[in-house]
């Protein structure tokens, strides 16, 4: 059950990259994967969603917080790295990288404003959270779009993909 859950999460981080940078509004009538399938250039993350087998799981109840990486976020990628990452051998890292990017519950970015802290993924592990600087950071990625809103959760666009330690 606790796999399902977990795959379900990385597969809403996926879809809800989509979903965030295909629209500014604070609010959305569709979950987190339709409002993602909707922006229509996010293929990178659409990819590995499916790929990981979450579609079915992000389109759960939530609530979700994705930290949701644009494709040009994928590009800075070293060569090679996604192709592999897509590889069904590879399934389980692709799902533990998916699911680094979503956080339980719905956080808005006016909680992490002014604030440094913590936040426990889906994957297991915390991302660290830094919205001292004039922005919000999450490890070492910039949101650049916060609080796209889906029935299920919020996604918050960055632009640099997170790896889990």
């Amino acid at each position: 059950m606790l796999r399902k859950t977990f795959l379900g999460l990385a597969a809403t981080a996926a879809l809800a990259l989509v979903a965030a940078c295909s629209s500014n509004a604070t609010t959305q009538s569709a979950d987190i994967v339709d409002t993602a399938v909707k922006a229509g250039q996010f293929n990178t993350l659409t990819a590995a969603v499916k790929a990981a087998g979450l579609v079915d799981t992000l389109k759960g109840p939530g609530p979700f917080t994705v930290f949701a990486p644009t494709d040009a976020a994928f590009n800075k990628l070293p060569p090679g790295t996604v192709e592999n990452l897509l590889k069904p051998e590879n399934k389980a890292q692709l799902v533990s990288v998916l699911t680094y990017h979503v956080v339980p519950g719905r956080v808005a970015s006016t909680a992490l404003a002014g604030k440094v802290t913590e936040a426990k993924t889906v994957q297991g592990q915390s991302v660290k959270i830094d919205g001292t600087r004039g922005g919000v950071m999450v490890d070492n990625a910039r949101v650049v779009s916060a609080d796209v809103g889906a029935t299920n959760g919020v996604i918050h666009v960055i632009d640099t993909v997170i790896l889990p330690k």
